[in-house]
């Protein structure tokens, strides 16, 4: 079987919950965490006689989420019930939006090494997130209702996607634009940022799409990955077996990096939506779209453009840049007090983040410091094996470079005569590395390159060594 003969065709909901004070219908806080069932009330565990009130933050929040993905946002919105039994869910309801959402019709770049691609943003709706279940080892199940009424909103895709690799890239750029909008933490490990993953499989060159399958509640750029791929491969199997695929719904256990079956997948009858007559519509005024819209921040691809344009960045490293807005805003508080800007980017991306553990980007080093630090490698003050040395050094304790430098003597040595004559030492101690470059073995010059390097303590300029050695070799 070979997965030439098949493509997959990837949607993706992503549940990002909004950064409020309180929960979307009532004044409980909507904060992580805190102990089980003490952040709630009768609102949001519905129960009789209770009503909803609409927090407008979550509205605003929404309307960003719409802005920086290139939505049209709608003048008029309307909540809706959409109606399921789960355990955390104890109103037997959600409400949601279902068929006016607040921002339809957007799109977002991707970069993949098969280079930009355009993914349709179906919709945006605002609904409530649920509660927890959490599973204990004795087969008992317990209900954390703190998480019911935060408020959530779903973006959902278009059928864009055809590899897992754009799947990844999309989750990582719309990540990125609520960071950078700041309407949420983002935090995948406490399920602010979350994804439901359809995924279908049919031969290559048909029309139609394949049955989809739904993998729940993702919560993990890598998982989601492994997940599309395992997913592909079981799909195609069966395929090239003669069965058929089934609407399905499946989650994605990790420790053996397959899917699972949960349930078959629902359909949209199944919910029976209908108005939620508890809420008015939203509508909104075109000031206030204007008022919102003159407010964003500047979005990842604004950045972007700029670190290309002005500072000669490559788009792959200015892509790196500004995937994350905390190296974002790091890599910009550095680049204000060095001209050196190329020199930053490559210390940042080639050598910091070596040091950089776990999710978010947090770094030891001052932005003063390594602004001095990329002066000197761009001035030539000193090579780039010292730079790196010195990188290591401010991580673990964060002082100045340049009085570093001074106080150890590890300025780049230029000076051509003593490098010639350091060469010329290196070539009459070396006989057999000049016979052999004479005979066209070229790789001796590097040994002669070591040499001198040693000799100077690895504080010659390299290229500079590098074009000496050459030339007296050649004589």
């Amino acid at each position: 079987m070979s997965g030439r003969e098949y493509e997959m065709t990837v949607g993706i909901e992503v549940h990002v919950e909004l950064d409020t004070k309180t929960k979307i219908f009532c004044s409980c806080s909507s904060s992580f965490g805190g102990e089980p069932n003490t952040r709630c009330c009768p609102v949001c565990m519905g129960l009789p006689g209770s009503l909803p009130a609409l927090n407008a933050q979550a509205v605003e929040y929404a309307v960003m989420a719409g802005l920086a993905t290139g939505c049209k946002i709608s003048r008029r919105s309307a909540f809706d019930r959409k109606n399921y039994f789960y355990p955390d869910l104890p109103k037997a309801y959600q409400i949601t939006q279902y068929n006016t959402p607040i921002c339809k019709d957007g799109s977002v770049d991707i970069e993949t090494e098969q280079g930009r691609k355009s993914i349709g943003i179906t919709r945006i709706h605002i609904e409530e997130d649920a509660g927890k279940l959490i599973h204990g080892g004795d087969g008992m199940t317990l209900i954390d209702f703190n998480r019911c009424g935060v408020p959530l909103i779903e973006i959902v895709s278009a059928p864009d996607m055809s590899s897992s690799e754009e799947a990844k890239a999309y989750l990582k750029k719309l990540r990125a634009l609520m960071l950078y909008i700041g309407i949420s933490d983002c935090k995948m490990n406490e399920g602010s940022f979350r994804c439901d993953v359809n995924i279908s499989v049919r031969r290559a060159g048909d029309s139609a799409l394949g049955v989809k399958t739904e993998l729940k509640n993702l919560n993990s750029f890598t998982f989601a990955k492994k997940a599309i791929d395992y997913e592909f491969e079981r799909q195609t199997a069966i395929i090239e077996a003669g069965g058929r695929i089934e609407a399905q719904t499946r989650r994605f256990e990790e420790s053996d990096g397959k899917t699972y079956l949960m349930r078959s997948k629902e359909s949209e009858n199944d919910y029976r939506y209908f108005p939620e007559p508890d809420l008015l519509p939203i509508e909104l005024s075109e000031n206030m779209i204007k008022r919102i819209s003159e407010n964003m921040p500047r979005l990842p691809d604004e950045r972007k453009a700029e670190y290309i344009s002005s500072y000669g960045i490559s788009t792959y490293d200015a892509e790196l840049l500004v995937s994350d807005k905390s190296v974002s805003d790091y890599f910009e508080a550095c680049a204000a007090l060095t001209p050196y800007r190329k020199t930053l980017a490559n210390l940042i991306l080639s050598e910091l983040m070596r040091f950089v553990e776990g999710d978010g980007f947090a770094s030891h080093i001052s932005p003063s410091n390594l602004a001095e630090l990329a002066t000197l490698a761009g001035e030539e003050a000193i090579n780039a094996s010292v730079a790196k040395k010195l990188l290591r050094r401010l991580w673990e304790s964060d002082e100045s470079p340049l009085a570093i430098v001074e106080r150890e003597n590890l300025r780049q040595i230029n000076d051509v005569v003593w490098l010639t004559n350091l060469t010329l030492k290196a070539i009459a101690e070396n006989p057999k590395a000049l016979s052999d470059y004479k005979a066209g073995k070229t790789v001796a010059a590097k040994s002669i390159i070591g040499k001198v390097m040693s000799k100077t303590g690895g504080l010659a300029n390299p290229s500079l060594l590098s074009d000496i050695v050459l030339a007296e070799l050649d004589k």
